[in-house]
């Protein structure tokens, strides 16, 4: 009896010996222009091509401007880390979405959006938050640059299988409480080393009820507990979303890959090595307080004191000193400076919809700067024929090109020393988004309204201009 994990593990194994890691196949390999220049460096040194050209992509995304793009890039380690992948893309025949292409955007946004990711398939990337992609119940994992050259020269990898780990969520999440409220729970509760050494597969009422958006926002933050990867079974949701999507499988095919993609969850009596039980029925809207996705505590809560903290008491410290806080303060009383909604997390147009039913009708609080970065072009230009893109800039938020921008500090999008910012990002620690910034995690819908407010407030007492939209946005 073999969980999904198992089954996709067993499927992909070149070569295996007792005591030695295995030897993957790798189906789609992603990349990126701040990882691959080294690896396609080395190979150019030993002398080697790329394997499989026709199942490696890539993208801008990382050190692109996602303001003035077609301008001059200022950063010049960024513009050399560009150059030198378009030259490398170009010289090797792969196809990769360059600054202003239809389809250019974060990697973990313009995959899954194209039909690339799907059930059943190994996907690496030089980029810890492939996890993302186990939504689709592919197994996805970031790889190091090494790593990245291993593949691109043997379209291989080496791994030692990890242990299966079982997240089942019962119940349904509440009016308000989202996808990304949920894995913050998660991690709140096992800690960011809660799932080391453990493949997650997450199952439950409340997940099978998510949006294959919503699927990705709780396995990109797998990393964040520790885990290797997180994966979700692929179900009528899962095929539903694929189908008719550009690199999805057509006609009989597509009968085919579903005949196969229905043979992959978890089998009723699959053995797995750990199981938690949550309950989504508890879980509340979170705020990061401290300088980890652990360091959480629901919106109508407070900053937890030490005895309560689930940490040791010099990182509890340290923590708070960091951030500007004190114990029990509360976490509505938290004023803001700066908002961000964006990310490969919470950048998708479900969530730029949630955000901007929060803000129709409001204005940006005179005290805050706030932006909006869309993961893809076609997110960007979907929120633009929907009218999202006018409703954010009528309320003062700035809208942007699509890029990972914020959420790793480049190219201008960046925190000044003491500036505090909601952000829908996936990391805290000191001077992620710039240094001495202090960042609080939170879903698009909590950092939309910290931006109205100036300070965070429970969405769940929020009062909408359009009521009826938002039921819509949140399937309710």
């Amino acid at each position: 009896m073999k969980t999904l994990y198992d089954k996709i593990w067993d499927a992909h194994i070149v070569h295996a010996e007792s005591g030695k890691p295995a030897l993957l196949y790798v189906d789609l390999h992603l990349i990126h222009e701040v990882t691959t220049p080294q690896a396609f460096d080395g190979l150019r040194e030993k002398n080697r091509k790329v394997r499989r050209p026709d199942l490696t992509i890539g993208t801008l995304d990382h050190s692109i401007p996602t303001k003035n793009i077609f301008g001059k890039i200022t950063d010049e380690f960024a513009a050399k880390q560009i150059e030198v992948f378009r030259k490398h893309c170009n010289k090797n025949n792969i196809k990769f979405f360059d600054i202003g292409a239809d389809h250019q955007g974060i990697v973990h946004v313009f995959a899954p959006e194209m039909g690339l990711s799907q059930p059943g398939m190994t996907i690496v990337c030089g980029d810890s938050h492939t996890s993302t992609h186990g939504a689709f119940g592919a197994l996805a994992f970031g790889i190091g640059t090494s790593e990245v050259e291993q593949v691109l020269a043997t379209q291989c990898l080496q791994q030692t299988k990890s242990k299966n780990l079982l997240i089942r969520i019962g119940g349904k999440l509440g009016f308000g409480v989202t996808a990304k409220d949920l894995i913050l729970h998660i991690i709140g509760i096992i800690g960011t080393d809660g799932a080391n050494g453990f493949v997650i597969e997450y199952s439950g009422e409340a997940i099978e009820n998510l949006t294959m958006e919503a699927r990705m926002t709780v396995c990109n933050m797998s990393i964040e507990a520790g885990a290797r990867a997180g994966l979700i079974a692929p179900d009528e949701t899962t095929f539903e979303y694929l189908k008719e999507k550009f690199y999805a499988p057509k006609g009989e095919n597509w009968e085919n890959a579903m005949e196969y993609w229905k043979t992959l969850p978890s089998e009723k009596d699959a053995k797995f090595d750990k199981t938690i039980e949550i309950n989504a029925n508890e879980i509340a809207p979170y705020v990061s307080w401290g300088t980890t996705p652990a360091m959480v505590a629901p919106v109508d809560g407070n900053v937890p004191e030490l005895s309560v903290a689930k940490i040791d008491g010099q990182s509890y410290e340290r923590a708070l000193n960091y951030m500007n806080l004190q114990p029990s303060q509360k976490i509505e009383e938290i004023e803001i400076n700066r908002a961000f909604i964006g990310s490969c997390t919470n950048s998708r147009i479900e969530d730029l919809r949630i955000a901007a039913q929060i803000v129709k009708g409001y204005k940006v609080n005179s005290k805050v700067s706030a932006m909006v970065v869309p993961g893809s072009q076609t997110v960007k230009k979907q929120a633009e024929s929907e009218g999202l893109a006018k409703i954010f800039t009528d309320a003062g938020f700035e809208w942007r090109e699509s890029g990972c921008s914020m959420c790793v500090a480049m190219n201008g999008d960046f925190l000044l020393s003491g500036e505090r910012c909601a952000s829908t990002s996936n990391r805290n620690f000191e001077g992620r988004q710039g240094r001495g910034g202090q960042t609080h995690l939170a879903s698009p819908a909590t950092v939309a309204a910290a931006a109205i407010c100036g300070h965070f407030t429970d969405v769940r007492d929020w009062k909408f201009k359009d009521n009826g939209l938002w039921f819509l946005v949140f399937g309710l």
